[in-house]
């Protein structure tokens, strides 16, 4: 299993694997566009070829892209929600070009419609998403904190999605440690929380791990990320984590700020290699 942290594309996405190696990074995650919007920067085949050259000249095993924070499949606003069809389907399309693994995104909200029928339209735009799609990067769907409604707080809600769209191209899940913590998944008690995502949605479904420890106590519905064993998850827990994805061979991303996002990944990699 590879490690690593979120990297920023300042001046081009051409930087992004040489801030990773300064980092220590084996695997990094970045956006290929500003996540709030506006102009997408083209891909062009140079840049994707000499993209894919640092990746190798820095040793970066895995690259994941996150989608725009904007998505939300169950707007009932249309314009929103094909906006994020399209957005995804864009992403896995740039993904695949640059030589990506995979594409994580969020899935949206159920305020406009419940939560029944914001699942079944999760699923209906995922599927729009992803037709007649023959790339090589495949979409993972994150968990989320919990707050309002946004869906995928409850992991059985991920899998119910992952067992209703038929497409080859959508492989798993990316659990976020502090999403997860901040919904009531407690890695503190590590055996019986693993017992219960393994009920709900299967180990094997598990393809990425975001490790964030979390400034906020269990189940607050707050997305609060914090440095590893800085906050309520602590390192022993994360040692519990980081020898189940070593197990796994799942990666594991930071999402933490950089100014110790170097000693995040120093201590994930100190604990893998115990």
């Amino acid at each position: 299993m590879n490690i690593g942290c979120h990297v920023s594309i300042a001046g081009g996405i051409v930087n992004a694997p040489q801030r990773a190696a300064d980092f220590g990074c084996e695997a990094m995650q970045i956006f290929t566009r500003s996540p709030q919007g506006g102009k997408t920067p083209e891909l062009t085949e140079e840049i994707c070829e000499k993209f894919k050259q640092l990746k190798l000249e820095y040793a970066i095993k895995t690259v994941v892209v996150h989608s725009p924070y904007y998505i939300n499949l169950a707007s009932s606003n249309s314009r929103i929600r094909y906006g994020s069809v399209s957005a995804i389907r864009e992403e896995l399309e740039r993904a695949s070009a640059i030589g990506a693994e995979y594409v994580m995104t969020h899935l949206g909200s159920a305020k406009d419609m419940g939560k029944e029928e914001a699942l079944k339209k999760v699923c209906e735009m995922l599927e729009k998403s992803l037709e007649g799609y023959e790339g090589s990067a495949k979409l993972l769907l994150e968990n989320s904190a919990g707050a309002g409604e946004i869906i995928g707080d409850d992991f059985s809600e991920i899998y119910q999605i992952l067992k209703c769209v038929k497409s080859e191209a959508i492989v798993g899940m990316c659990i976020d440690t502090q999403h997860s913590f901040a919904s009531g998944y407690d890695w503190r008690d590590f055996e019986k929380t693993l017992e219960k995502i393994d009920g709900e949605i299967g180990i094997e479904n598990i393809k990425l791990i975001h490790a964030n420890d979390s400034m906020t106590e269990l189940a607050s519905k707050k997305d609060r990320h914090e440095h590893i064993g800085k906050g309520q998850i602590g390192q022993e827990a994360f040692a519990n984590i980081v020898r189940f994805a070593e197990e796994n061979n799942i990666d594991m991303i930071c999402e933490t700020e950089y100014d110790f996002v170097k000693e995040d990944i120093e201590l994930l990699k100190k604990l893998r290699d115990q």
